[in-house]
């Protein structure tokens, strides 16, 4: 299938990820505002950061169920209320009321992860064809831009409710653009009690992915300040911290559409998270917001492959009629480091320094040396 037919094959589920990019990409380029209004400091936000994964987890539990009882417009509908919800923090300005808006935005994002992944993978698995490179490079392309216009939007004096609405009713738009005559997501239903279980591989699978997330959406959420306040960077060079990284990851998983099916999928995890560790390392060391930019260059072509290549492995390795189900308990293991990741740095950056966070991150991403043989012997058995 040529490029242009797999992105047309691909394009509810491209939209969908494209839509939580935006979104999560200007949040992160808009945190250095979002600090200020509140008036709390670094370890004070990630505390209040916390609250996000709460409803992220609760909402990942019950999108299997709630897959099965929309049918065709769950996806369509979970991307919808993701993109109102980010509405809300830029509207706060209260440190107590800055929890309940996120964690409205980490349900949204909860519910919609887990449905476009399981589509994603479903149409991987009955139309032959690799799709989740192609998918998590339209996330990494979406939080670019919207990394980059929030940034121009922060120079021009825009306000953080301003920027995060007007990003967000273009998310909507890209939201009603996920609808799929035949969008329904089959195999998400709970199987009888004394049914086969899912086994290790989504286990195993959804730890890489949850360190993958943890360390990258921490290095893009904590890397505008670590360019503003540690480095002395402006807003428009802080912004574009997050978005060389995005825009790295974006452009390698793009090559790596075509690679993905030559490569052995476990030495490409391995060597994944030796490069993007190191890059964490020269962010962590960075001088210049140009050496942070080459940290984070390096960061985002390691950490490119880990998520989408672990989320195949899991679809490939699973039995047929619980493949939906494997994805989405992927989903919620690896989406802990996904919400985790920004807090727990923020924690990290407020008792020590945003270097060490970064230092943190590097750590992290050598326990995939481990986890990649754990997993290619689970898929055997």
């Amino acid at each position: 299938m040529s490029f242009l037919g797999t992105v047309v094959t691909a394009r509810a589920v491209v939209f969908a990820f494209a839509a939580m990019g935006i979104l999560w990409g200007s949040f992160a380029a808009l945190l250095p505002d979002v600090k200020a209004q509140l008036g709390v400091n670094e370890a004070r936000l990630g505390g209040l950061l916390l609250f996000t994964p709460l409803a992220a987890v609760s909402a990942m539990l019950i999108a299997p169920l709630i897959g099965h009882r929309l049918g065709r417009v769950a996806l369509p509908l979970a991307a919808g209320a993701m993109a109102l919800a980010f509405m809300l923090p830029g509207l706060v300005t209260v440190p107590w009321m800055f929890p309940l808006a996120m964690m409205v935005c980490g349900f949204g994002t909860g519910l919609t992860d887990v449905l476009m992944n399981a589509r994603t993978a479903e149409i991987e698995t009955t139309r032959k064809v690799h799709l989740m490179n192609l998918a998590h490079a339209a996330y990494s392309f979406g939080y670019a831009g919207g990394a980059i216009c929030t940034g121009q939007l922060r120079g021009m004096g825009w306000s953080p409710d301003m920027v995060l609405g007007t990003m967000a009713a273009l998310a909507l738009v890209f939201a009603m653009l996920t609808i799929e005559r035949d969008g329904a997501i089959h195999g998400l239903k709970r199987p009888e009690a004394g049914g086969r279980g899912l086994g290790l591989v989504p286990v195993i699978g959804g730890g890489m992915v949850l360190i993958a997330f943890l360390t990258e959406n921490a290095a893009e959420g904590w890397s505008a300040l670590h360019i503003e306040k540690t480095l002395g960077g402006s807003p428009e060079q802080g912004a574009l911290g997050p978005a060389a990284l995005a825009l790295t990851m974006g452009v390698a998983r793009l090559l790596g559409q075509g690679l993905v099916a030559r490569l052995d999928p476990f030495r490409l995890l391995m060597g994944g998270a030796l490069v993007a560790a190191f890059g964490a390392l020269i962010a962590s060391q960075a001088g210049t917001p140009a050496m942070a930019y080459a940290g984070f260059i390096t960061m985002g072509v390691g950490a490119s492959v880990i998520a989408p290549t672990a989320f195949s492995l899991v679809g490939r390795h699973s039995a047929e009629g619980a493949r939906a189900r494997a994805v989405a308990r992927a989903t919620l293991y690896g989406y802990f480091g996904y919400f985790i990741g920004p807090p727990a740095l923020g924690v990290i950056a407020g008792t020590f320094s945003l270097r060490a966070a970064f230092v943190f991150a590097a750590v992290m991403l050598m326990v995939i040396l481990v986890l990649a043989p754990l997993m290619r012997r689970a898929s055997r058995g």
